[in-house]
């Protein structure tokens, strides 16, 4: 399990950057626009490719705790499904026929600055709520081991009393 955490971080660090890169598209042109696509590709097939190892080892987990995970997977999958759309926009949005960049250079500046301070917060907001469910699954994990050894106990105890039952019927 300590690798699938591992994989998310990583996932976390991965989409952070994609996103970023995606508000950067916009305000980019030529050879550094051509770049940036090309390095969010790459970056959207690698993030694919963690998640399809997500998949794999959540496959080894017990099944127990196979449904937390394979939720979260759900959400990172639709994440990424997000984040490749957000890609084909901010490339066709700078494509579109009669686009003048000289009308609202300006503009984009405030927008830029604005995009920043919403990714920010965005991602404050992703890393508290993953903090979150992290604690919380600790939780249940620990909630799940001291409800075992409750019913263990109990199970000893019931074997005790029903042994003392027995005694006390044969004597």
């Amino acid at each position: 399990m300590e690798l699938i955490q591992d994989y998310e971080q990583q996932y976390a660090v991965q989409t952070a950057e994609i996103t970023a890169q995606i508000g950067r598209i916009a305000v980019s042109s030529g050879a550094e626009r051509n770049k940036l696509i090309s390095d969010i590709d790459r970056q959207l097939e690698e993030s694919q490719e963690l998640l399809e190892q997500i998949g794999l080892e959540i496959r080894d987990i017990p099944q127990a705790s196979r449904a937390a995970y394979t939720s979260r997977l759900n959400c990172y999958q639709a994440e990424w499904k997000r984040l490749q759309q957000d890609f084909t926009s901010a490339k066709v949005a700078r494509t579109k026929v009669g686009y003048d960049s000289s009308v609202d250079d300006f503009d984009e500046i405030g927008i830029q600055e604005d995009q920043k301070r919403r990714l920010l917060d965005n991602t404050e907001r992703l890393e508290r709520t993953s903090n979150y469910l992290n604690d919380a699954y600790r939780i249940s994990v620990e909630t799940e081991q001291i409800g075992t050894q409750v019913l263990s106990d109990l199970s000893q105890q019931r074997e005790t009393i029903q042994r003392s039952r027995g005694r006390v019927s044969d004597g």
